[in-house]
């Protein structure tokens, strides 16, 4: 089997051009550091997996700068279309199996990603899902067989899960953990909470 592909994707941590429902809430400037600390933690988790990790940065011009992004890992732009679109694209250029992550859920580990490749030995798409409706990772056991999905999907909404299901019509589906990204000011003040210590 070929070793298997795993995609991070990430808008370039401009001021005003990313994070920008966060900012709504929290302010641009604690949405940009968020938006840098989360993708800077998330390449070093990921990059001792055993897989081949890729950085797909928007928009591409900014994908190619090496002074925007703060690790050395491969990187290639996101191309054009809707966020189905690219992701889509990402997924069928891919040879073996091929999963994406965002680069905005801060609990995210390289066991969950491992546990999300594993399920595509039965399946031929896992979903790692979020509370809001949405996901924080997708992949596919083949690549080519994403060429034409996710259409239709209503993102960032509480339907973009159930809608990407649909549009994968009668494929054999798995799911990975639940993990939550951070789009909003209530996500992002549980980030900063402190995890509850645990009295022996």
């Amino acid at each position: 089997m070929n070793r298997p592909t795993l995609y991070v994707f990430a808008k370039q941590a401009r001021r005003g051009r990313a994070k920008t429902r966060l900012a709504r809430g929290i302010g641009e400037t604690a949405a940009l550091a968020f938006q840098r600390a989360c993708l800077a933690a998330t390449l070093r988790e990921l990059a001792r997996g055993p897989w081949r990790l890729v950085l797909c940065g928007a928009p591409d011009a900014a994908a190619r700068s090496r002074r925007l992004w703060p690790s050395p890992v491969p990187r290639r732009g996101q191309g054009r279309g809707d966020l189905g679109a690219r992701m889509a694209r990402a997924l069928a250029a891919a040879r073996g199996p091929v999963a994406i992550v965002g680069s905005d859920i801060p609990d995210i580990r390289r066991a969950h990603v491992r546990a999300a490749f594993a399920a595509l030995g039965g399946a031929d798409f896992v979903f790692g899902r979020s509370r809001d409706g949405g996901y924080w990772l997708v992949g596919a056991r083949i690549g080519a067989r994403a060429r034409r999905v996710f259409r239709g999907v209503r993102w960032s909404s509480a339907h973009a899960l159930a809608d990407s299901l649909a549009s994968l019509g009668r494929a054999r589906v798995a799911f990975a953990a639940t993990l939550d990204d951070v789009d909003e000011r209530a996500g992002y003040e549980r980030w900063l909470r402190p995890s509850p210590s645990v009295s022996s």
